[in-house]
């Protein structure tokens, strides 16, 4: 089955801005043509392709077909690049994968190594990241490097140190006698959703025990950091990150000598994988300045 391009980038444009009336700006025509476009479309392919709200979402029948679209166009000017021909118009778009803590510490000058791309990207746990990849809603993703995807490119980048955290306060006031089991059993500790398990995981290899503390939820890699120099809470945070607020007294780490290195990787689909050779290029140039 082919689609209309023309159909195909109204619905991008959709579910990009979220509006019939934004993407009819994006797009230089008007929301009536934006309209017409998505009924023809909806009726081609015999379903929903768009759930009518503020802001407007796909379906997944509409996500994933405007990801074919945005794949598409990353294709062609792929194919432009290597017959020397006159780029298209309009610009290429890459929805992307990436986990909190990447973003805060060092994917962004990857990003900024790629001109000409605008880059739209979805943040998530880096254990869960590959779940947007075998649903095919991303081109790529930064993943835990024991989630390979069949049918995808599986580079290792290296990892990210992490150094569990607290401030001095926080300390004195909760592990009085050191960092024991008993006392992290107890201790509130810092969580950034329910998918986090780095601060349990960290539990376990100090204490070899399965502990549940209370937990503050806070998705924000900086408010993890200010979380905790605030005595809200101690929490796994990137070593890169807490090295100045250690420096000058203001965190502590509980355990020096026991950071945990998170492995990372750069998956992105087989097919997409030569027209977004520039993309991973730059990827593994910011990796290697920045991971271990």
């Amino acid at each position: 089955m082919q689609f209309d391009p023309h159909h195909l980038a109204a619905l991008a444009g959709v579910l990009r801005c979220g509006s019939f009336e934004a993407a009819a700006s994006e797009l230089s025509v008007t929301p009536s043509a934006i309209s017409q476009r998505i009924k023809a479309l909806e009726e081609r392919v015999g379903t929903a392709l768009i759930l009518r709200g503020s802001p407007c979402t796909g379906t997944p029948a509409g996500t994933r077909l405007a990801k074919h679209a945005e794949d598409v166009g990353v294709l062609e000017g792929q194919l432009s690049r290597d017959l020397a021909l006159t780029p298209q118009d309009g610009v290429t778009r890459l929805r992307i994968a990436v986990n909190a803590d990447s973003l805060a510490t060092w994917f962004v000058p990857a990003l900024a190594a790629v001109p000409d791309v605008l880059f739209e990207l979805v943040i998530d746990d880096q254990d869960h990241s590959a779940d947007w990849l075998r649903r095919g809603e991303v081109s790529a993703a930064i993943t835990a490097a024991d989630k390979p995807v069949a049918g995808c490119q599986h580079i290792s980048l290296g990892a990210l140190r992490y150094v569990a955290t607290a401030s001095p306060a926080f300390v004195e006031r909760w592990f009085p006698d050191g960092v024991t089991a008993e006392a992290l059993a107890i201790a509130p500790c810092l969580t950034f959703n329910a998918k986090d398990g780095l601060q349990r995981r960290w539990i376990v290899e100090a204490t070899g025990r399965r502990l549940s503390p209370p937990a503050h939820f806070l998705p924000s890699t900086q408010a993890f950091v200010d979380a905790a120099r605030a005595g809200l809470g101690w929490g796994m945070n990137p070593e890169t990150l807490v090295h100045g607020p250690i420096r000058n007294g203001r965190l502590i780490a509980l355990n020096p000598k026991l950071p945990m290195d998170v492995a990372l990787d750069w998956q992105v689909s087989r097919i997409m994988a030569p027209a977004m050779e520039p993309v991973t290029a730059a990827v593994r140039a910011a990796a290697k300045n920045a991971l271990l």
